[in-house]
């Protein structure tokens, strides 16, 4: 099979491989894969920002694709189901974390494309119980971007509670998201982007922001929570003097440059700043039965498998609108 293959942490970029088919263990399915979301977490992988990195490794970690072969001891799943395969891949089900509903937090956690090889290729394995049916309202490559920032932006949106006025900073693939689901829920949605771009300023008033403007501007609103999925430490401060008592920060990505000095008073009044880690299957079952209803629809640019880097590079450079999606 093709695959695209990051060899060693730091590179930079992937590299086209030819590899066996894997084959499934007795827990696990073989999906060929049709689409696969380029997350900004594959972009931390790739530029050697997350410790640990399993090289060499397939990136990927938002997979759609139909299964072929499954292993002995799997029930979930038959033959010919399209499933979607998200960012956490394995939990160990025993840890303290895991018997209290955590398994985001599993001490043993495993995940796609980062310790387990991911969608940059023709097929795939994965653990039947972490893949998930998908709704039938969405196309292959339509659906890959739900399965991670559409997770973990919904966790992070629920994290901020029943904000009415919720600011949202860095609109990219899981802030387009979110915005969706917010207005839908008649909630006010403020988008904050890198200074001076319109394009997104735009994009996120047509999606129904009641606001938007530069990440250091000053909302016309005091906002009542507000989520930063941009991986940058200062925007927390800001976030923080955008937000009324009692208001919420959340830090929704894996990664993300030092937080600055701030002065108390940011904080003080009861503010919170909190950090979101991974999702977990309850996140998958709930957010997939909710985006259809929306309906949330995801705003995509297709790539080839052999144009990774040049999605991965077009992210990088802030060129994306929405969701970049490799398409076998």
């Amino acid at each position: 099979m093709r695959a695209m293959i990051l060899a060693r942490p730091g590179a930079g970029a992937v590299q086209p491989a030819e590899r066996p088919i894997p084959v499934p263990s007795t827990t696990e399915v073989l999906v060929r894969v049709a689409a696969c979301g380029v997350c900004r977490t594959d972009l931390h992988i790739v530029d050697g920002e997350l410790p640990a990195i399993a090289t060499p490794i397939v990136p990927g970690h938002e997979i759609v694709g139909v299964v072929e072969r499954v292993g002995d001891s799997v029930t979930e799943l038959a033959v010919g189901d399209r499933v979607g395969i998200p960012w956490l891949g394995y939990s160990c089900g025993k840890c303290v974390y895991c018997v209290n509903g955590r398994e985001n937090l599993c001490v043993s956690g495993r995940f796609t494309g980062y310790q387990i090889d991911g969608g940059y290729a023709d097929y795939t394995v994965a653990d039947a119980r972490f893949a998930s049916r998908l709704p039938a309202e969405y196309g292959d490559a339509e659906a890959a971007p739900l399965l991670c920032a559409g997770l973990i932006g919904y966790r992070a949106y629920r994290m901020a509670g029943d904000a009415r006025r919720l600011g949202i900073y860095g609109f990219g693939a899981a802030a387009h998201i979110v915005a969706q689901v917010a207005v839908h829920q008649s909630r006010e949605v403020y988008a904050f982007t890198s200074p001076g771009d319109h394009k997104a300023q735009d994009f996120a008033r047509s999606l129904g922001a009641r606001w938007a403007g530069s990440s250091t501007d000053s909302p016309p609103d005091v906002l009542d929570a507000a989520i930063v999925f941009a991986p940058v430490g200062r925007l927390v401060p800001e976030a923080l003097s955008r937000i009324a008592p009692a208001g919420t920060v959340v830090c929704a990505g894996i990664h993300m440059s030092d937080i600055p000095a701030f002065p108390y008073r940011l904080l003080w009044g009861e503010r919170v700043v909190r950090s979101v880690a991974n999702l977990t299957r309850q996140d998958a079952r709930e957010f997939l039965a909710l985006a259809p209803t929306v309906p949330v629809k995801t705003h995509i640019e297709t790539y080839r498998l052999t144009d990774a880097n040049r999605a991965l590079k077009n992210l990088r450079d802030g060129h994306v609108k929405g969701a970049a999606v490799l398409v076998m």
